[in-house]
């Protein structure tokens, strides 16, 4: 190839010739041009549409955008890209399955305030039909991070599999915890809210996840290699940079392919995913407790306690709750809802208590007076005196106005 054809090809053919596996496009243009891909696709299938037409529209309203020539070109790299070649065989079916797994290899960041260095874990996700990647760190290899890691992971997509495979549901708890769920109940909850199912790889079967093995691989070179010397003081920090090195890898040209990883998933597997859900998920725990002679179940997780309808004192109830909700169940009927409070106390509702509880509960200064008051004036004028003193609190006087109360009621 002469050296006037070199000059008549645009940058991305160039980096594709003497640079494979150089990123693609390196700008923030694709990311707008690529949200215009099923426009202009659909724009070009009307009769009498030209390319330049739309490439007018495109740059009135995005000056900085693509020059003619380049916007010609990814339009063609989208066609490419949904026609792949039939030489390179690939048994997958678009938006089908999700492939999960955790990296052997830690990263770390330093704690600003103690100077600590703290070893997090990678979690890395793929879509086997167009090996577009995904990878976070997370705390730990815990249920609760492993299932908030697959939140972001769609959110990344954009869309969700019908399938999800990791590797080994049990390898995603590395420390048992006596209030941690099993993660085959949570990935069954987070299934049933995204609408997917879990289908973990079949042990002594290394073929079932060569796939991702193989992209915590290419992690490992293009993620973790280009960040070696860098210092993060935050896990939001470091997983911006993790997120920029993934999206250049999922950006590079494929060494046997014309296109990247990108472009095909843009083209040919975004449309086939699943829509995400209109709500966040929440990780959702049970557990069955008993409902104590003070109307309350305790919460030993959080050291709080929730009040349910007095009626059901001594019965086993079961408990679910979430970040936000703590939910009480018996025989299948809600029996009481209150705000999750992760700290010690009571949280109580009045209706749940008997009618000798609310009348203990609902003592009070007014409530003593207004008593008192009811009886006569002159009682009434000795209980705003007793409680008048600045030296002990109100409380210390209750008892004292019970035992006065009940002499009133019994000599009168």
């Amino acid at each position: 190839m002469g050296v006037k054809e070199l000059l008549e090809k645009d940058e991305p053919e160039l980096e594709r010739i003497f640079n494979g596996g150089a990123p693609a496009y390196t700008d923030k243009r694709f990311d707008d041009f690529s949200k215009r891909l099923p426009y202009l696709e659909k724009e070009l299938g009307r009769k009498h549409v030209t390319r330049i037409q739309l490439w007018e529209e495109y740059i009135a309203e995005y000056p900085a955008g693509y020059g003619f020539t380049q916007f010609c070109f990814h339009l063609n790299q989208h066609r490419i890209a949904q026609q792949p070649s039939t030489v390179l065989v690939n048994s997958y079916v678009a938006g089908e399955k999700c492939y999960v797994d955790f990296a052997d290899d830690t990263m770390q960041y330093v704690d600003m305030d103690t100077g600590e260095v703290i070893k997090v874990q990678t979690f890395v996700g793929c879509l086997p039909y167009t090996d577009y990647a995904f990878a976070i760190c997370v705390p730990s290899q815990k249920s609760e991070d492993f299932i908030y890691a697959i939140t972001r992971m769609f959110t990344f997509f954009e869309g969700v599999t019908k399938i999800v495979v990791p590797d080994n549901l049990k390898s995603a708890v590395v420390k048992s915890d006596r209030y941690e769920p099993e993660i085959n109940r949570l990935m069954e909850h987070l299934g049933n809210h995204y609408g997917f199912v879990t289908l973990p790889t079949r042990p002594g079967k290394p073929k079932d996840k060569s796939l991702v093995e193989n992209q915590v691989r290419l992690i490992y070179q293009r993620v973790y290699v280009p960040l070696r010397k860098r210092v993060f003081f935050s896990l939001e920090e470091l997983n911006k940079a993790v997120l920029e090195q993934v999206r250049l890898h999922n950006r590079k040209r494929m060494q046997q392919r014309p296109y990247s990883r990108e472009e095909h998933f843009i083209s040919d597997e975004k449309k086939t995913l699943k829509p995400l859900p209109g709500t966040p998920f929440e990780v959702q725990y049970d557990t069955e407790l008993t409902v104590s002679a003070n109307c309350c179940i305790y919460l030993g997780r959080d050291k709080h306690y929730y009040s349910v309808p007095y009626q059901h004192i001594g019965q086993k109830v079961k408990v679910i709750y979430t970040r936000t909700l703590v939910k009480v169940y018996l025989k299948g009927e809600r029996i009481a809802t209150h705000p999750r409070i992760e700290s010690f106390g009571y949280s109580m509702k009045e209706e749940h208590l008997a009618s000798h509880s609310n009348a203990y509960t609902k003592r009070s200064m007014a409530y003593y007076n207004q008593k008192a008051g009811e009886k006569s004036a002159v009682l009434k004028e000795f209980f705003e005196l007793m409680f008048a003193s600045q030296n002990v609190p109100p409380e210390f006087f209750y008892k004292r106005c019970d035992g006065l109360l009940r002499l009133q009621r019994i000599t009168r």
